[in-house]
């Protein structure tokens, strides 16, 4: 009566670890894609502010620009607020006289989203990505 033995076996907490690395197997791609996910808003966010100025200059100018043509941008290229994007516009269709497209392209540690890669957005509304997945997916 007086051998009882208290503490965890080395099996229990051979158990325990697996359960752990079974459930961190399972938790981690779908933390990441959700990092992704949400690091997309920052790009997304950005081309909109931008196609916003774009907008306001072809009202006044009947035309559009680069970047650097915007009174708030003195480069063809803007990053993101939080440096996950690189913005860069371009014409499409008739040239910057009828239609620009902002592309949006991952940079750092976004640069693995092979899902959506590059985002991209045009004057007529339509948007893009460069990726595996769909528009409605990564919009």
């Amino acid at each position: 009566m007086g051998n009882e033995q208290k503490g965890v076996t080395l099996i229990e907490l051979m158990i325990v670890v697996a359960i752990i690395a079974i459930i961190g197997a399972v938790a981690l791609p779908s933390y990441m894609s959700h990092v992704q996910k949400t690091r997309r808003a920052d790009g997304q966010a950005k081309l909109m502010e931008i196609m916003a100025l774009e907008e306001r200059h072809y009202s006044l100018n009947n035309t559009y620009v680069v970047l650097s043509g915007l009174s708030a941008y003195d480069s063809n290229s803007v990053d993101s607020d939080e440096g996950n994007y690189v913005i860069t516009a371009a014409a499409c269709g008739g040239g910057l006289g009828s239609c620009v497209q902002l592309t949006a392209t991952p940079q750092g540690p976004q640069a693995d989203d092979t899902e959506c890669g590059a985002l991209t957005y045009n004057s007529r509304g339509q948007k893009g990505e460069g990726g595996t997945g769909s528009v409605d997916d990564c919009w």
